[in-house]
């Protein structure tokens, strides 16, 4: 089980990678005018996409065999289910930035850079409270 909690760990830090940086990508993005820097922002959004999302289903499989692996040996607690409702709060930002992406290629994106900026601390904010409810398991 610690070669499936090291590998869990590892997904999960690399798809958090992707969180962080594709809606940075976003940013720019919004904030530029020429033709051929908007289709190298959206070239780019696409392949970081198409890697970081099976880094994040890896991330949540192995999230999901550690909890059924580890159930009897731990306290399942109310804060397991707060991480599994982060996590699924995750997955559906995760899915969004998809959408994000495709109105990006589209040339249908509607919100300012400003606008970007604040969506891309909400991952920041998501880790912080994961990781507090991992280690301190305050409930």
């Amino acid at each position: 089980m610690l070669v499936v909690k090291a590998l869990h760990i590892s997904f999960v830090v690399a798809w958090f990678a992707g969180l962080f940086y594709l809606p940075r990508l976003f940013v720019n993005h919004a904030m530029v005018d020429d033709a051929a820097t908007r289709e190298r922002l959206a070239l780019m959004e696409h392949k970081l996409y198409r890697f970081m999302t099976p880094l994040g289903i890896l991330a949540v499989v192995l999230g999901f065999w550690l909890w059924f692996g580890y159930g009897d040996m731990i306290a399942i607690g109310g804060w397991l289910h707060a991480k599994t409702a982060l996590v699924s709060f995750l997955i559906v930002y995760h899915l969004y930035c998809g959408r994000l992406m495709r109105d990006f290629a589209a040339g249908r994106n509607t919100r300012s850079h400003k606008w970007y900026r604040v969506f891309n601390e909400v991952p920041v904010l998501v880790l912080f409270a994961a990781v507090f409810l991992v280690v301190l398991k305050p409930f």
